[in-house]
């Protein structure tokens, strides 16, 4: 797609903006680490227009990588732009929205590894306007699109997200290794959250200094979940059923129960 788009707009665009995302860097064990970090490269022996069509998801990153090449090599003036986990209203994927649906449900939560694990999305509305800035201000450059302004916790998150409910819902935090140990995956099963040591010890606390710097901004976590929550509850009945069995994000609450149940018997043992 960037190949092709650059026939026609190589020489005729003043200024080119490309989404990529985080995911093009190879390497998530540095918290704090920036845009000079280095990218996954595309394997050998892989051709990226035709080999990989059937295996996207495999080598995204590489793919992503290999497109931002493409961009530094068509354009002159150009932006590229590295979000992390996008949220809000109309987000499907369920990463983030898995979480204010099931609070608003009520009882008790299973939360994963310990309050205060890293957190980083952004707001797809705060990208929006992020790259709007850019584009009228033709800032060029490559910049980490993440949030919040400060470092924040898994516990602000889920508690800034229950502070929009009235369901009264409580959270037990449960070890990253009890976790691993009954089958419950990081980002899949415990959306936003990967374990905050070894290989993922940065995964959720890449810099966003440069682009704070360049105007990056973003509205209040209760915005956000509040919004998201009332979105939720408009889809169709059998969407809104797939995000609380944990579909394509998520936990099902058998599945969930059941890890709540043996967490306490180990406690009691």
């Amino acid at each position: 797609w960037v190949r092709n788009a650059a026939q026609y707009l190589e020489g005729n665009v003043g200024h080119y903006i490309f989404i990529s995302t985080e995911s093009v860097y190879p390497d998530n064990s540095v918290p704090g680490a920036d845009e000079t970090a280095g990218l996954t490269p595309m394997p050998e022996g892989v051709d990226p227009y035709t080999t990989v069509r059937e295996h996207a998801g495999q080598y995204y990153g590489a793919l992503k990588s290999f497109a931002e090449g493409e961009v530094a090599k068509h354009y002159k003036a150009y932006t590229i732009v590295r979000p992390g986990l996008i949220v809000g209203p109309l987000d499907r994927s369920d990463r983030f929205t898995y979480w204010p649906a099931r609070i608003d449900l009520g009882g008790e939560v299973l939360a994963p590894g310990t309050p205060n694990d890293p957190a980083q999305f952004i707001d797809s509305r705060d990208l929006a306007e992020f790259m709007i800035r850019l584009a009228e201000g033709k800032v060029l450059g490559i910049f980490n699109a993440v949030g919040p302004a400060k470092p924040t916790t898994m516990a602000e998150t889920l508690y800034g997200i229950k502070a929009v409910t009235t369901a009264g819902a409580s959270f037990t935090w449960v070890p990253a290794d009890f976790l691993a140990a009954n089958g419950v995956r990081g980002w899949r099963h415990m959306p936003i959250w990967l374990p905050p040591n070894g290989p993922t010890a940065g995964f959720l606390r890449r810099s966003n200094a440069k682009a704070l710097a360049a105007g990056l901004t973003f509205r209040p976590l209760a915005v956000t979940a509040k919004d998201t929550l009332d979105w939720h509850k408009t889809r169709p009945e059998a969407e809104q059923k797939a995000t609380m069995e944990g579909a394509i994000a998520g936990i099902p609450p058998t599945k969930e129960a059941e890890v709540l149940a043996a967490w306490r018997a180990k406690q009691g043992s």
